[in-house]
């Protein structure tokens, strides 16, 4: 009992608080401060392509993104998670480094976060080599028959060692799913097939559902900021798409987690610029055409999304 008429006032009051703010802060809305986090750095390079790493082409793309946003919208303030190949807050470890990222965020009072990753599949970037029967031979082999040794002709397999390319290409963005049991978990593509690389977890401890004060969380962000990422992460994958980059799709986890995305409080993404395992396209991620062009997808659908916020604000003022 006591445990529900916590969550009820953690609910209510989370509702009446961002209510109220809602309202002191209209004439404010819109994006001040926006959150841009390279993945991975210094002993973490993430995954790796035949001559590149994902950490290093996060970065690269990051700072671009950061520099095309700030020159057209000067008066918005972007902060970096890091901005070197370092850990985040030059910490000793991969939970460091997530924690940077998201107290970073959070006290920078962030009104949007942009994390810049790469994928990976498969068993090797670039490819692999496979084995298999290529033709069948003959061959005489001694048997034992009913206590007997006998020889007879048998059928040998002739292996042969073939090239597998790392196909699996495309562009995808992450959202939090707010709730585990949500239906929407599943990815909006159904492009599954693979194992892709991620900004998992590693031993920090999900969202505990059944935790007071972790349900109030989660609805202050369902009402606040869910919908927000999800149109923005949509608008993502529109400019991928409408560019000839294969779109992976929406995606939303929170089974094996992204950490910064269920750790920041404001809308938030997570964008797989491509796939640094499959060797074409982990040439164009490190290309200048490649990385000119991701940035350009990126910020055509922030200028879209900006414009919504700022209608939605201007109207509301009116």
């Amino acid at each position: 009992m006591k445990k529900i008429i916590l969550t009820l006032f953690l609910v209510s009051s989370a509702v009446i608080f961002f209510s109220f703010e809602k309202k002191k802060d209209v004439h404010k809305a819109g994006i001040r401060t926006l959150i841009i986090d390279p993945g991975h750095g210094g002993l973490d390079p993430g995954a790796r392509g035949t001559f590149s790493t994902e950490a290093n082409v996060s970065l690269a793309v990051s700072l671009k993104l950061g520099a095309a946003i700030q020159k057209e919208f000067p008066e918005i303030k972007i902060v970096y998670t890091r901005t070197t190949d370092i850990v985040p807050g030059n910490g000793n470890s991969v939970e460091d480094g997530l924690y940077y990222r998201a107290d970073l965020a959070n006290e920078s009072k962030g009104d949007l976060f942009i994390a810049i990753h790469c994928n990976s599949a498969g068993r090797a970037p670039g490819g692999w080599y496979g084995k298999r029967v290529s033709h069948y031979t003959t061959a005489t082999r001694k048997v034992k028959v009913k206590k007997k040794w006998v020889t007879k002709t048998v059928k040998v397999p002739v292996y042969e060692t073939y090239w597998i390319e790392n196909k699996a290409m495309g562009t995808e963005t992450y959202v939090w799913a707010v709730n585990k049991n949500d239906a929407k978990i599943n990815s909006v593509s159904k492009n599954n097939d693979y194992t892709g690389e991620i900004d998992s977890t590693t031993t920090l401890t999900l969202p505990d559902p059944s935790d007071p004060a972790e349900k109030a969380r989660m609805l202050v962000y369902a009402q606040n900021y869910f919908r927000k990422s999800l149109n923005f992460a949509d608008l993502i994958q529109q400019q991928f798409a409408a560019t000839g980059r294969i779109d992976r799709g929406v995606k939303q986890r929170n089974d094996k987690g992204i950490w910064v995305l269920q750790a920041t409080g404001m809308p938030s993404v997570l964008v797989e610029i491509g796939f640094i395992s499959n060797k074409e396209e982990e040439e164009y991620i490190n290309s200048e055409k490649g990385q000119d062009e991701i940035v350009n997808n990126i910020i055509t659908a922030f200028r879209v999304y900006k414009e919504k916020l700022d209608q939605k604000a201007s109207n509301n003022v009116e």
